[in-house]
């Protein structure tokens, strides 16, 4: 917060100089600060100095630490615990408060919160004051760690890659307008997954999805082994435009969605039953034949639900060429959908946004918070890395 927010006239005639001002400053940080910290260490040990001890772990007295802050350098006490495990956050190792808060800050704004909120939160948890408008300065800074993000070189190759789209409302000239996240996950090599991008436009087509591939593919992507989508028309010809030796498979749960909202309620049930004994089958023979069955029980009942099966069967069938390890992770956007999920619980409390910076930095933030997760590979990752390496042993070398 500038000096100037907080600051009135009166009270700065009571110094006679700047440099009387600025050490009546630090010391009310300083103490502001430790006030923080013992608050931090309340938190961790889970009682406070004047409550009973209902743990093994208890405060072991201070230590000093020097932090760097906008008025200058400051020696304070750090509080100390016995076990040595308290590892503050206002003032972290090796880091000074103002990182310290920042990180705070911009950890609350990623789940959602609005700046009041993080203001409320910020001040009933530390006593500490943050404006509105410091938290948004602060948040703000996040659109150049977007802009690094997007245009950061990727891998050669992907094993599989799942794309697709959210919806949010985004004002735009004194209207709110459905606008689309659009949304591609990698998986790689070494069996993690990656976010490739994000990507905003209006409604979800497939000459948009173009443009993202297009980036993909000057970010430094040469090949895709398979796409896992949604039916979006012209999709799968647009993928084969820029990458056109990757096998693309429509994600079934969407197909399943799609041909049940022609479905009575009572048919329901039955209906779905069919459908997975067409997804379920062991081979294709076997789904191309419960296909032939679910056409004979429901073509003269719901013909526009049937046919969007025929019609989308290429597309929707390709992961019966592969192994049923494979098959599982790529016939379903699940993966992606999960993403989706957590970002919608991110930003469930945004009726809407005022802009499309907005709109970015709460997803981005988002899918920064769900991917710090990301740390392992896939189940059963070697044998599937094994299965790849068979089926493409021409184009995916380790």
């Amino acid at each position: 917060m500038k000096k100037e927010d907080y600051l009135s006239d009166e009270f700065l005639q009571q110094f006679e100089s700047g440099e009387e001002l600025n050490a009546f400053l630090k010391q009310i940080q300083k103490r502001g600060i430790e006030k923080l910290l013992e608050g931090e260490l309340d938190a961790h040990l889970g009682y406070t100095k004047n409550q009973k001890k209902n743990t093994t772990n208890s405060r072991n007295g201070f230590g000093q630490k020097t932090i760097k802050t906008s008025l200058g350098e400051s020696q304070i006490q750090v509080p100390r615990d016995r076990d040595a495990s308290f590892t503050p956050v206002v003032v972290p190792k090796r880091g000074s408060m103002v990182d310290g808060i920042e990180n705070v800050i911009i950890s609350l704004y990623a789940k959602g919160m609005s700046n009041s909120d993080i203001e409320e939160q910020i001040r009933e948890v530390y006593n500490f004051e943050v404006s509105s408008s410091t938290i948004s300065r602060i948040t703000d800074r996040i659109s150049n760690d977007i802009v690094a993000w997007q245009n950061r070189p990727l891998e050669p190759l992907y094993l599989i890659v799942w794309m697709d789209g959210i919806v949010f409302k985004v004002r735009e000239n004194s209207k709110v307008i459905n606008k689309t996240i659009y949304i591609a996950v990698g998986l790689r090599k070494d069996g993690l997954k990656e976010v490739l991008g994000l990507w905003l436009g209006k409604n979800e087509s497939a000459s948009f999805w173009m443009s993202v591939l297009t980036d993909i593919k000057a970010r430094g992507v040469e090949d895709i082994l398979i796409t896992a989508t949604d039916n979006l028309n012209g999709f799968t010809d647009t993928i084969r435009n820029v990458f056109p030796q990757s096998k693309t498979q429509i994600c079934v749960i969407h197909q399943i969605r799609n041909a049940s909202k022609y479905v009575v309620w009572k048919d329901k049930k039955e209906f779905a039953n069919d459908q997975k004994a067409i997804y379920a089958a062991p081979t294709r023979q076997a789904a191309e034949a419960a296909l032939v069955d679910f056409q004979h029980k429901w073509s003269d009942k719901y013909k526009y639900a049937v046919r969007s099966w025929e019609n989308n069967w290429e597309d929707l069938s390709v992961f019966f060429d592969f192994p049923i390890e494979i098959r599982k992770i790529i016939y379903t956007t699940n993966l992606i959908e999960n993403l989706n999920g957590k970002i919608r619980k991110y930003t469930k409390n945004k009726l809407s946004f005022p802009t499309n910076e907005a709109v970015m930095k709460s997803v981005f933030l988002a899918v920064r918070e769900t991917t710090k997760k990301w740390t392992q590979p896939i189940r059963n990752w070697g044998i599937v890395l094994n299965q790849f390496l068979t089926i493409f042993d021409d184009r995916l070398k380790l």
